[in-house]
């Protein structure tokens, strides 16, 4: 699949909160505020949202893709899970969201068809190239700024001219930046520097102002990209 587009992406991680027994149900707080969440970047028209429940057990994992699946039906705004493509499929959303120790993205096109949503995580113009050559509809690119979420795994902030690089380098590729993007500035910064949109855990984890958000990042104009 590719898109046509003239807007930024924005795109939703949720924040991996759900502990191992969580029961998934509206009564669950921790699952209601999550749900909660979802509905509101609906309603704000968020690109893509990526279910990164990693703790949860397979079943409940599709359960809580069953009710997130519910509540992007109609809209514009496409669901993903993390890793697991068969419980994307199974539970009814839109794609997959590939990391670097998933299954290759030239697999899971093969397994689940030219419909199904792939995104990647990448952290290198090579990995980026891999997943565009893989046929990965995107990938993110991480992490443009310091950000604790990827200093457990020894990743050094790239930094906005690397992102700047890979964009050029893949020309019409979406690459999405990804890591300390904390503030609309520095999410404009990226889109500046030649990004298809941003992806972000803490920018869009608050329902109560995720609307504003993401209407100041969909308002700003994608440049064209230039040496």
């Amino acid at each position: 699949m590719r898109f046509n587009h003239t807007k930024p992406f924005t795109y939703l991680i949720t924040a991996g909160r759900l502990p191992p027994d969580a029961h998934i149900n509206h009564t669950n707080p921790l699952v209601a505020r999550l749900l909660e969440l979802i509905a509101a970047a609906v309603k704000a028209e968020i690109s893509f949202i990526q279910l990164r429940e990693k703790a949860l057990s397979a079943r409940a994992l599709y359960l809580l893709t069953h009710h997130a699946a519910a509540l992007v039906r109609d809209s514009s705004t496409r669901l993903l899970v993390n890793d697991r493509p068969d419980i994307a499929y199974s539970g009814g959303a839109h794609g997959v969201h590939l990391t670097t120790r998933s299954l290759d993205a030239h697999v899971v096109r093969r397994t689940f068809g030219a419909n199904f949503l792939i995104g990647v995580s990448t952290h290198t113009l090579a990995e980026a190239s891999a997943a565009r050559d893989g046929a990965a509809d995107f990938a993110t690119f991480s992490p443009v700024f310091p950000t604790a979420s990827k200093r457990i795994y020894n990743l050094p902030p790239v930094g906005i001219e690397a992102l700047h690089r890979a964009c050029h380098a893949l020309d019409s590729f979406p690459l999405f930046a990804l890591g300390g993007i904390e503030t609309t500035t520095r999410a404009l910064a990226c889109l500046d520097a030649g990004a298809s949109g941003i992806a972000a855990i803490r920018l869009f984890n608050d329902a109560t102002t995720i609307a504003n958000i993401a209407h100041n990042i969909a308002a700003r104009q994608l440049k064209p990209d230039t040496p």
